[in-house]
């Protein structure tokens, strides 16, 4: 590790960000609040030409609190692996620290993550979303705690750890700015499952990658259920891309969407010729109907809420765009990403 220079921050907050006037100030006051010294901290967030109020309320918060360094880089290729690189190759700091300006963390969330790598536990560290509605509506509710059940994240530690683990991935981890030069940059080709794949070429180079709880932060889902489809059948599109290249990183549970979409899809075809394949069909449909509807009814218990009756409608949207995302990459003729 490089010795700091003078004025030289020893952290580098990197954020990629597009028209996030509604959320850039949380993350800007919960920055300003952080334990780890902001003397030491400086904020590169990089905008990839915002059309809403996004850069004006970070210029505002600039002038407002000068003792937190922020600088605003150009990301005009608008996406976000481009964004984070951006950032990063305009950062000062020794240390760099992914967030998103869709992310509230908790005062402790910088000071715990260099603690972590300060003490060599693994070249990347991160924590756990708290996952809160992106707006107060009943829909809004139940999305958020689609994406915070197993039925919806699967077995995604990081939004559902109780205990530090090594891991494959976590999201806005923490790294020395070595580590990133020496990994690579975030690759760009890839618009989605940028930081797994960051991740992985970390762990193949012989690193590690360690997820603590200590580490936390609150995340704003989407807000509706067209955002959400939209969200995750990018999430499946790109996974399939990602897998080509890394094919010993597929896992049982991320195979689960695609063949389920695929079998469905295929069992409806069929269903025109075949009454057989349409029982099989119903009773497919009527279980899985079965499954959402037990778990949702559970969750709008425990909460007393009935607001999370619905959570029938994310799981599934979340179930089936990822897996129709993953099977229109698999038929993608355009060129290897």
């Amino acid at each position: 590790m490089q010795p700091r220079t003078n004025n030289q921050p020893e952290v580098s907050i990197i954020v990629p960000c597009y028209n996030e006037g509604e959320t850039i100030q949380l993350l800007l006051d919960a920055l300003l609040v952080q334990s780890y010294p902001t003397a030491q901290m400086e904020v590169v967030i990089a905008d990839a030409m915002s059309e809403d109020s996004t850069r004006a309320k970070i210029a505002d918060f600039a002038d407002a609190h000068p003792e937190l360094k922020i600088v605003i880089v150009d990301n005009l290729a608008r996406t976000i692996p481009a964004g984070v690189n951006a950032a990063a190759k305009a950062a000062r700091g020794i240390y760099l620290v992914r967030m998103d300006a869709h992310s509230v963390p908790d005062r402790e969330y910088v000071a715990a993550s260099i603690r972590l790598l300060k003490d060599g536990i693994a070249d990347n560290v991160g924590g756990v979303w708290e996952i809160y509605p992106g707006e107060d509506t009943c829909l809004a509710r139940a999305i958020a705690a689609a994406a915070a059940h197993p039925l919806g994240a699967g077995d995604a530690l990081y939004r559902i750890a109780k205990k530090a683990a090594y891991v494959e991935t976590v999201p806005f981890g923490a790294f020395l700015k070595t580590t990133f030069e020496k990994v690579g940059r975030f690759d760009e080709s890839l618009l989605s499952n940028e930081d797994y794949e960051f991740n992985t070429r970390i762990r193949l180079n012989g690193g590690k990658v360690w997820l603590d709880p200590r580490i936390h932060s609150k995340y704003f889902a989407r807000k509706n259920l067209r955002q959400l489809a939209r969200q995750y059948w990018r999430y499946g599109f790109w996974k399939y891309k990602m897998l080509k290249r890394y094919p010993d990183s597929l896992r049982w549970r991320q195979a689960i969407p695609p063949v389920f979409t695929f079998f469905i899809f295929l069992l409806a075809l069929l269903s025109i010729f075949s009454g057989f394949a349409r029982i099989i069909l119903a009773t497919g449909l009527g279980f899985y109907f079965a499954v959402l509807l037990l778990f949702s009814s559970i969750e709008s218990l425990k909460r007393k809420n009935i607001c999370y009756q619905l959570m029938v409608l994310p799981i599934l949207i979340m179930h089936f765009s990822w897996g129709g995302g993953f099977l229109s990459s698999i038929l993608d003729l355009s060129e290897e990403a």
